[in-house]
């Protein structure tokens, strides 16, 4: 199949015959425009992953001078769109990268889509075994998995929120029961995979999970779930849930007389706002913290510290920082890197394998695929992230804090104060 990639290394390769002297500089030293891609979710129930995806765009196209052209689309936090805009960008506008963030109903129809037409793909903001194994032909057939050639990706895994939530639990007394809270959706189905997922890792610590069942995203009643906690005297609550259905959940189990002593949640909280939306009853809720302004990392584009980039972000919004604001900022540092780090912009087998060998220390620190930490069958495709893990709480002004709490699986990232029961 002639793909519109082949067809330009066709004619690049045909460019190169033709032309005279020696190797070409990087494109970036010719003074090359570079088209960059760029999916995320700025609209629907993720759309406060995409939140600040203009600063961070624009803090870049300033540090950049002029060498790269972003070209934004909106996934609208739905799988087919994602893969339709990809191919929009691909196709119509002719990028030489692609970039996209934020869970995997964005990241994994957007680089299923580069790798089948060959275009050089970098995603973070979800966990590395749903979009590794998600896009996989048969999933549940690990001999069956293959690398790619085109996608590759930046974030922590399962294996690393497990760890993180696990070691807040065990700073309190409790009797090892936890509700699970997983939808139908890659993350959910990849959190509650008994094979990689969180029940085998439960199992073997000693905890008792009470699982009802994969639900629908935007569901408007959690009963069900709610009386199986109750029942089972579920002292913890975990799960990957949007924002909405966790607002939902917590409402209806505090109505119900259900509060757990702990509720540590991936996605649904990440955000103030979700936890504001709570009012009080936000106090104390934990969540996996992949960046806050206390992280020990700078910028590759200007050196800017964490701490810089979110207080420049709450000065130029009038909002609180937000947890992706790093990984989304590390994501630019990536492409400027690599895109400065080839000849032909053109060539996305170049482009590849420039992305390959990033070794680049960015915001939310090293991105190097390496193979670190990664099983043999990741290793080319996925780069690890440092993980800790943080709980709200509520400040005298009325808003809301996050607070790191645990920091066993990485010690370079500094607590403010350790675990609390909810009350």
């Amino acid at each position: 199949m002639l793909t519109r990639r082949r067809l330009l290394k066709s004619s690049a390769a045909t460019a190169m015959t033709l032309a005279a002297g020696g190797p070409a500089a990087p494109a970036l030293a010719q003074g090359a425009r570079i088209k960059l891609g760029y999916v995320s979710p700025q609209s629907g129930p993720l759309a406060a992953f995409a939140e600040a995806d203009q600063f961070i765009i624009d803090t870049f196209s300033a540090a950049a001078g002029g060498d790269f052209e972003v070209i934004v689309k909106d996934s609208q936090s739905n799988p087919n769109r994602a893969a339709e805009v990809a191919k929009e960008l691909i196709v119509d506008d002719e990028i030489n990268l692609m970039l996209v963030a934020s869970t995997p109903e964005t990241t994994n129809p957007v680089a299923t889509t580069c790798e089948s037409e060959e275009v050089p793909c970098v995603s973070t903001v979800a966990p590395w075994q749903p979009y590794f194994i998600g896009q996989q032909g048969n999933p549940g057939d690990p001999g069956s998995w293959a690398p790619f050639d085109y996608s590759y990706h930046f974030f922590w895994g399962l294996e690393d929120v497990i760890a993180v939530f696990t070691n807040m639990w065990g700073q309190l007394s409790t009797n090892k029961s936890v509700g699970a809270l997983f939808p139908n959706d890659g993350d959910g189905n990849a959190w509650g995979d008994p094979v990689v997922g969180f029940p085998p890792v439960l199992d073997k610590l000693g905890y008792q999970l009470t699982d009802t069942g994969r639900y629908q995203n935007l569901t408007d009643d959690f009963t069900a779930q709610i009386n199986a906690f109750k029942a089972a005297e579920a002292e913890i609550v975990t799960g990957v849930v949007i924002p909405p259905d966790f607002t939902t959940f917590w409402t209806q189990a505090k109505q119900q007389g259900y509060t757990p002593k702990a509720a540590s949640i991936g996605k649904a909280i990440l955000f103030p706002q979700a936890v504001e939306a709570l009012g009080a009853t936000g106090h104390n809720v934990s969540s996996e913290v992949w960046w806050s302004p206390s992280h020990p990392f700078a910028s590759s584009l200007d050196g800017a510290s964490a701490g810089d980039i979110a207080g420049g972000y709450e000065e130029a919004t009038g909002r609180q920082w937000t947890q992706p604001i790093g990984f989304v900022h590390a994501l630019f540092e990536v492409a400027r890197d690599v895109m400065g780090r080839v000849s032909d912009t053109g060539d996305g087998d170049e482009v590849a394998d420039a992305i390959a060998a990033t070794g680049l220390d960015t915001v939310v620190g090293p991105v190097s695929w390496n193979g670190e930490g990664l099983p043999p069958f990741a290793a080319r495709n996925v780069a690890k992230t440092p993980l800790v893990g943080g709980q709200w709480r509520l400040t005298d002004s009325g808003a809301y804090d996050l607070v790191i709490v645990d920091n066993q699986t990485a010690s370079n990232i500094p607590t403010g104060g350790a675990m609390e029961e909810i009350s």
